[in-house]
């Protein structure tokens, strides 16, 4: 039986802390989700020790609340993207999605191979440093008003080309670290499923909403309409998983989706209060998954701090590379809107530690990497992003 009243006191603490360390880092003039992350690394095992996370490799019910709290996020995100807009950049976006994918897997192979790890390993290591975390830089975007902005049209679309070539490449290094032999065939059926759905969904469901949005009225309940689109996110979420995609991406597709119909104003404001209190979740439980104890030692510091750099400036290169026809403060704009990492790198780690691909501080250092991009990316971001808009007069 679970001890109901330590779950709802584990939820209030989670919650308060996000609320404080928002309004913190807003006051500090930094986004909102840098607090909320820093509150995490406050409240998590390895510092206060208020919130219980036993077992981080297998995922805890406060990883599902989590998932929750992020997919409504990217849902929310589609909401405000229309799949025209992202036709415009198609090419760009194509560019810093696979630039985004092929110079950190290479810098990242390099420097693990450099530290004593085989070929093999090295390339599962590296493979933590490629999944960018759409929906930290989501949330930034979102905060800022910017999500029509060309930029963050790039990075948008550039996240969902880097889902799926992250996903891939996970598939090769695991069969490699397994000692078997990469399927090209089973890997070909993969990426042509996972191309096939989301085109198929993007723009087969962008247009069949076109047509006939008229039906969310139909319902007598004015939430009516809000039920009948979560319950498209839900379940793009699951398909998406099926394709050998991240949750988030079945839900911005479900949101692009819902973009396309007359109550799009409506949608966004009935979720409004959703993310509210869902998504700070995702936000501080990212945090609390550092082992601080791990990286008590000048070796260790040393390490994460060199690995960070790795992961800032090779993402930043790959997104500066692709979006290189904005400009260099365009460009400058999309390659940090990819540097965070964040929930799928996470993911690749704690694959590597429960194969024995390495230990617990090189497992505590990429997770550190991940939160410290996550923590990094947003106030630069957001002043580029402002000092643009004031050189532009763009609101």
């Amino acid at each position: 039986m679970h001890d109901s009243a330590g779950i709802l006191l584990t939820l209030f603490i989670i919650f308060v802390a996000a609320q404080i360390g928002g309004e913190i880092a807003q006051r500090l003039r930094l986004p909102s989700v840098v607090g909320e992350i820093a509150a995490g690394c406050a409240i998590g095992p390895s510092a206060l020790g208020w919130v219980a996370l036993p077992d981080i490799a297998t995922g805890t019910p406060l990883d599902v609340l989590a998932e929750i709290g992020v997919i409504l996020l990217l849902f929310s995100v589609g909401l405000e993207t229309r799949l025209d807009d992202l036709k415009r950049v198609g090419t760009s976006a194509f560019l810093v999605g696979v630039l985004g994918v092929l110079v950190p897997f290479a810098l990242g192979a390099i420097w693990a191979h450099g530290s004593g790890f085989d070929w093999i390993r090295s390339m599962f290591v590296a493979a933590a440093f490629v999944a960018t975390s759409a929906g930290i830089t989501a949330r930034v975007l979102q905060e800022l008003g910017v999500l029509q902005r060309q930029e963050a049209r790039i990075i948008l679309g550039a996240a969902v080309i880097d889902d799926i070539l992250a996903m891939l490449l996970l598939g090769v290094v695991s069969s490699l670290q397994g000692g078997g032999s990469v399927d090209i065939g089973s890997l070909a059926g993969t990426l042509l499923g996972a191309v096939g759905f989301v085109a198929v969904i993007g723009w087969g469901g962008t247009r069949v909403m076109r047509r006939g949005s008229g039906w969310l009225d139909k319902p007598s309940s004015p939430m009516s309409a809000l039920g009948i689109v979560l319950a498209l996110c839900l379940g793009l979420a699951y398909l998406s998983m099926k394709f050998h995609l991240a949750a988030i991406i079945g839900a911005f597709l479900a949101g692009m989706i819902a973009s396309e119909t007359r109550q799009r104003h409506q949608l966004e404001e009935q979720t409004a209060p959703l993310l509210a209190f869902l998504t700070p979740f995702f936000f501080v439980v990212t945090g609390a998954k550092v082992n601080l104890a791990e990286l008590g030692s000048a070796s260790a510091l040393w390490m994460l701090a060199v690995v960070t750099a790795i992961a800032v400036v090779s993402k930043l290169a790959g997104g500066f590379l692709g979006a290189i026809r904005l400009g260099r403060r365009g460009a400058t704009i999309v390659g940090f809107g990819m540097v965070p990492r964040g929930e799928v790198g996470v993911v690749i780690a704690s694959l590597g530690l429960a194969a024995g691909v390495f230990d617990e501080r090189i497992y505590a250092v990429i997770v550190a990497m991940s939160l410290l991009t996550a923590m990094i990316t947003p106030p630069v971001l957001a002043l580029l992003l402002k000092d643009r808009n004031a050189g532009t007069g763009t609101p």
